[in-house]
């Protein structure tokens, strides 16, 4: 009935989510509000983490992509299962060392990193920093002199794969700001610079081909290419690399019509791969890495709203305008990325209109989404936009200086706040 295991349907005919009635979160939390079902993202981290133990022995790692949702608390949750934390700026890093994270187990990416960047990454004990260019390997050579220590880094690589997504979260292919190009020899050239650098040591190879994927054929080609360069610098360099991170960017359904692949099968095909890769080059098995982020919080995440105007306009669509919009979730403005919406109050009712959900900002663009199908909504409904779980919160803004929502765990059906709610103190606290 849904695009998500988290919710369902009660005896009043609302929406819930990890057990928790919608209308009723909406009523004490306020709307916009965020809420995520915790023992969902468990479940999809225990998912990941079991199956790449069976696939590659216990030689392998589950890295939350954090991009994708941060906070104190989910930090914590992921360090609990035991699992590990991809990083892309200081504000994450900080959260990590905050929330008490093993930063052993944290990686550190991006592909313009500031110099206060890598220090903070080295003070506070980062296992590995993905390496994007030569000019981030030469600061960082000097940076670890100057504090005597030695940094474990990976190589970022574009292995030339078409993901078959949005071209704005295409990652893999020659033409992208992230990473060394195979192609053009720039990645093995890279690897010969940093084989001579005696402050770093080259431990890795990553790769990430795109968001959003549902073809496991990129991945497995991803996997191909990876291993066959990792042979290239074994037999021409006479270094072997030891771990292989293979990314993230797997599809997860945001609409009834998609069809995702299960992680379980993801897993089970690209370790085929890779195995098969090694063997035939005589490679010893590297330790794997993955990068999951959305699979594991946006089919976990909803966002309420309160309905405001209706507005139809004859011959031409309806709007129906929430006290939201493109501040909590940019994502339709950017990609015209697609959602599946509900009346939370009307949940059993029948779809029975078509409309355009509208944003309060003063942007016409400001949109959630257009033709979508929804039960009759009115105003001071509760409307539902499912799957935000990912890249909402996490690319939130103040625009209109609009505060940001909270959020809200939900587990057996209780709830807590995890985020506060902006208040207009936040918008102006760093102004002078």
């Amino acid at each position: 009935m849904f695009v998500s295991d988290a919710l369902d349907i009660n005896s009043q005919g609302n929406l819930t989510i990890g057990g928790a009635d919608t209308v009723a979160l909406a009523k004490e939390y306020g709307t916009p509000l965020y809420v995520m079902d915790e023992e969902l993202i468990r479940t999809n981290l225990r998912r990941f983490h079991t199956s790449i133990d069976k696939a590659y022995g216990g030689r392998g790692m589950v890295c939350y992509a954090g991009k994708a949702f941060t906070c104190l608390e989910m930090c914590r949750l992921v360090a609990s299962e035991g699992d590990g934390l991809d990083a892309v700026s200081i504000g994450e890093l900080y959260t990590a060392v905050k929330a008490g994270f093993p930063m052993e187990k944290v990686g550190f990416h991006g592909n313009n990193k500031t110099d206060e960047e890598l220090a903070y990454a080295l003070d506070n004990g980062v296992g590995h920093i993905i390496v994007d260019n030569i000019s981030e390997l030469k600061r960082l050579e000097v940076l670890c002199a100057q504090k005597g220590v030695k940094a474990q880094i990976m190589f970022r690589i574009k292995p030339g794969i078409d993901a078959h997504t949005h071209k704005a979260v295409m990652t893999g292919q020659i033409d992208s700001k992230f990473g060394f190009a195979l192609e053009t020899g720039e990645a093995f050239e890279a690897v010969k610079e940093a084989l001579a650098c005696e402050n770093t040591e080259l431990v890795g190879l990553h790769c990430h081909i795109g968001s959003q994927i549902f073809d496991i054929t990129p991945f497995e080609e991803a996997a191909r290419v990876m291993t066959g360069f990792i042979a290239k610098i074994r037999n021409e360099l006479g270094y072997e690399i030891k771990c292989l991170d293979l990314g993230g960017g797997f599809g997860i359904k945001y609409l009834e019509s998609h069809d995702p692949v299960p992680f379980e099968e993801y897993m089970e095909r690209v370790s085929v791969v890779v195995k098969t890769e090694c063997e035939k080059h005589g490679l010893e098995l590297p330790f794997i890495i993955i990068e999951p982020g959305r699979s594991i919080v946006a089919p976990a995440g909803i966002t309420l709203y309160t309905v405001g105007a209706r507005k139809e306009i004859p011959g031409v669509r309806t709007y129906i305008s929430v006290d939201g919009g493109m501040t909590d979730n940019p994502r339709y403005i950017l990609y015209q990325s697609e959602y599946e919406a509900v009346v939370a109050n009307k949940a059993s009712q029948e779809r029975t209109e078509k409309v355009t959900i509208a944003g309060k900002c003063c942007e016409s663009g400001d949109l959630i989404g257009e033709g979508m199908s929804l039960q009759h909504a009115e105003s001071g409904d509760i409307l539902a936009v499912l799957a935000t779980g990912a890249y909402n919160y996490s690319m939130s803004s103040n625009y209109n200086r609009i505060p940001k929502p909270a959020v809200v765990f939900v587990s057996g059906g209780k709830s807590r706040v995890v985020v506060k709610r902006e208040t207009p103190e936040d918008i102006i606290r760093s102004d002078v």
